[in-house]
């Protein structure tokens, strides 16, 4: 294998490992929030308890996260130095911003958080985990500001060879990173509620202290059923924007070859890029891709065959991720919807418990097809439109990517073992008594 595949392969393993933790953090840091507040606000002590047994597994979930973001950025020296030398004034500086401000931020408060408990005021400290879910979320906004740039690059001008800043305002309030923003902080409240539904309907299967649980369930619930419909009503918006801005990628979402107007949508196909055309296509709704990309059934959209073969992205994984994607989500706002209507006789529904359990890893799943859509989607380009990834790796031996995507799987392996045996060990202890 030569170095771009290499390099590509081993910033997508890191990339893939470090996504299992990030939306927990974000969206377990709002829910422990609330269960504080709740604690503050009624002083009753079941909410104590919940607060420290999803705090120490927000603890562990988030330790694992940070080890392996950093070495994440770290890439952009040691694999991609040509991208950095073009692209570095304008991406360093989002770059910087997040971990200089919101990281720094978030990790201070944390240690507040962990050893401030009888040293500031119950309020306090509560007001402090509200501060840790602004700073993960304002994180996270810059770090999905970078990466939208990648997908739709604004406010830049090319000079002496370079990319370089020219409006801040236009990178920092580019639509593309808005709707990314709302889409992938709203996947991870749905992760998130469904890993705190999933393990509370573990205990209450086991009849194992069922108030705890079930005020646990409901409040994830409440987040998860907003979520899953937001994110759909999101993902639809987000859509039409990839129309205007990267055709190439909604092209291949749906595997669409042709460029027609009345553009319909297919229920299932089977993409066949060597011959440019689907080998099998059931259920076609006429005219539904041309009004979700444009609001006009008449509207015509962009077929694969109008770009260069070259440009390309890989059709059967962006249609098929986009697919098993959108199912889900669908999926989690009926598992939600069923779960609003059963929310006060849960532990005599012992089915749905049991379907909720099964169904903690089915987010995970979604979101880590969302960034398989998001990046693979986008190829062959790494920056869209400007830069294409083959011109971006660091001129080194691919030997020496070799060696460390190697160290970091197996290093990553070891990290995820433990940090997973932690949260499992957590979770069948449950909370703690009184």
């Amino acid at each position: 294998m030569d170095v771009l595949l290499l390099s590509r392969l081993q910033f997508a393993a890191a990339t893939a490992f470090h996504f299992l933790f990030v939306p927990l953090t974000l969206g377990l840091s709002v829910l422990v929030a609330v269960m504080e507040t709740r604690y503050v606000r009624t002083g009753e002590a079941i909410y104590l308890r919940m607060v420290r047994f999803w705090g120490k597994i927000f603890l562990i979930n988030f330790a694992i996260g940070v080890v392996t973001g950093i070495t994440l950025e770290f890439q952009f020296g040691t694999n991609w130095s040509r991208y950095s030398e073009f692209m570095g004034d304008i991406f360093g500086s989002l770059l910087a911003i997040e971990a200089l401000g919101f990281f720094f931020l978030e990790s201070i408060l944390l240690g507040v958080w962990i050893f401030g408990w009888n040293k500031i005021s119950k309020r306090a400290h509560a007001i402090v985990m509200w501060l840790i879910a602004f700073a993960s979320t304002g994180s996270a906004v810059w770090i999905l500001t970078a990466n939208a740039w990648m997908q739709h690059p604004v406010g830049y001008v090319i000079r002496n060879g370079r990319a370089e800043l020219e409006s801040f305002a236009a990178v920092a309030f580019n639509q593309f990173a808005i709707l990314m923003f709302f889409h992938t902080v709203g996947s991870a409240y749905i992760l998130s509620a469904f890993f705190v539904m999933g393990i509370s309907a573990y205990h209450l299967l086991k009849r194992q202290h069922v108030e705890f649980f079930t005020k646990s369930f409901r409040m994830a619930l409440v987040m998860g059923l907003l979520s899953s419909f937001f994110v759909i009503f999101e993902g639809h918006l987000h859509g039409g924007d990839l129309a205007r801005t990267q055709p190439t990628k909604l092209a291949a979402m749906e595997s669409h070859w042709e460029t027609t107007r009345n553009a319909p949508i297919y229920a299932f196909a089977v993409p066949d890029e060597k011959n440019e055309k689907n080998r099998l296509e059931i259920g076609p709704i006429p005219g539904m891709l041309s009004l979700l990309s444009f609001h006009r059934t008449d509207a015509e959209v962009k077929g694969l065959k109008d770009f260069a073969p070259e440009e390309r992205p890989p059709v059967l994984i962006s249609f098929a991720s986009f697919r098993i994607m959108v199912g889900l989500g669908f999926y989690f706002a009926l598992a939600t919807l069923v779960g609003w209507f059963l929310r006060k006789r849960l532990p005599e529904n012992r089915w749905y418990l049991k379907l909720m359990l099964f169904s903690i890893p089915l987010p995970y799943i979604a979101a880590e097809l969302g960034w398989t859509l998001a990046e693979v989607g986008r190829q062959p380009w790494i920056v869209y439109g400007l830069m294409k990834t083959a011109d971006a790796v660091s001129p080194v031996a691919a030997s020496q990517v070799a060696v460390s995507l190697t160290a970091f799987v197996l290093v990553y392996g070891l990290l995820g073992t433990v940090g997973y045996w932690l949260i499992i060990r957590d979770v069948k202890q449950g909370p703690s008594v009184g």
